[in-house]
């Protein structure tokens, strides 16, 4: 009689473990699973941390993040769409986001749904938009965070600079309005105070130079 070699005695000592600890298997979904503690699970925005920078759907490798800016009478709101039906859980929207806090992966497991529109998450915040031809400039979260982060720098750039101060409630909506708010013809030094883009700043500037 052949005597069972070391890979019989093996697999016997798998199974009688087997059969006096049972099955390694989970009873998801009849009881909640528990995942481990550096689980990526679903993407969650933080309202306080978000600037709506949109550095997020930038790197996004599936491009399941979309920005949808809806403008109107000179203002607005940009909201950043995050589906997760589409998400591969990678992590890059938390690892690039430039606030370190703005978008994170919780340890959410089970994400299934009966109507798959219903797979998303989203987070809004208010435009600061030029006031001479209605371009959207950025989210103003996103210039409150750019200025706090550059501080005496941000005295550059005149955006920065009134995004800043309102912030500071330095500077008060019933003054800027106050302010003409036709750049052209009618060209005035406070026009060049006044939130524009770089293409209409650029305008304003040589047109001052000029005289």
């Amino acid at each position: 009689m052949k005597l069972p070699g070391l890979f019989q005695f093996r697999i016997l000592k798998e199974v009688v473990r087997a059969i006096v600890k049972g099955p390694y298997t989970t009873k998801f979904p009849f009881k909640p699973y528990q995942p481990i503690e550096r689980f990526r699970g679903k993407p969650e925005f933080n309202e306080n941390e978000c600037v709506g920078c949109g550095a997020c759907a930038e790197v996004c490798p599936v491009g399941c993040i979309e920005l949808v800016d809806e403008v109107s009478d000179n203002s607005g709101f940009r909201e950043v769409i995050q589906h997760y039906d589409e998400c591969i859980f990678c992590g890059q929207c938390e690892a690039n986001c430039i606030t370190t806090k703005g978008i994170k992966l919780n340890n959410e497991y089970d994400l299934a749904l009966f109507d798959r529109k219903e797979a998303y998450t989203s987070i809004k915040k208010e435009l600061l938009i030029c006031e001479h031809c209605g371009a959207v400039i950025g989210a103003r979260d996103h210039l409150s965070f750019l200025a706090n982060k550059l501080g005496p720098l941000a005295y550059s750039n005149f955006p920065l600079i009134l995004t800043a101060q309102k912030e500071l409630k330095l500077v008060k909506e019933e003054v800027l309005e106050e302010v003409p708010s036709e750049i052209f013809p009618y060209l005035r030094r406070p026009d060049t105070f006044r939130i524009l883009c770089p293409k209409c700043r650029r305008e304003v500037l040589l047109s001052i130079s000029k005289k």
